[in-house]
Order: structure tokens, then sequence, then C-alpha cells
């Protein structure tokens, strides 16, 4: 049988955690001058561009792009 577990505690521990995550964020971008900040979010966004670009789904997953499947 599985562990009981208090769900009001688990919510409020992962509702902790992302709060930790994000002001762990803001301090590592705080840190850095403008110009680096607005450098890692342009390379940040040209990732994501080539990656979309390397998919082989479309955009919803189940149709194939150009007629590839």
């Amino acid at each position: 049988m599985g562990e009981i577990i208090n769900l009001r505690q688990a919510r409020k521990r992962r509702a902790r955690d992302e709060a930790h995550a994000r002001a762990s964020a803001a301090r590592a971008a705080s840190g850095l001058s403008k110009g680096k900040r607005v450098k890692s979010a342009l390379e940040r966004d040209a990732d994501v561009r080539r990656l979309d670009g390397h998919r082989l789904e479309g955009p919803l997953g189940d149709t194939p792009v150009d007629g590839f499947v």
C-alpha cells in the first residue's frame, strides 16, 4: 500500500519549491548587467526557434509537417 500524504501540505510544499526556484532565477538575473540579460534572452529565443525548426510533427503533435509521415 502507498504512503499516505497530506494534500494540503504537499500543495504548500510544491508552491514553496516553485517560489524558491523563481527567487533563485531572479537573484541570478539581478546580478547580471542589462546587456547580458538581453543577450541571454535573445539566445534562449533563438534556441527555441532552432528546436522548433527541427520539429518533425506539427504544432499539435498529431499532423505531420509538409506531408512527411
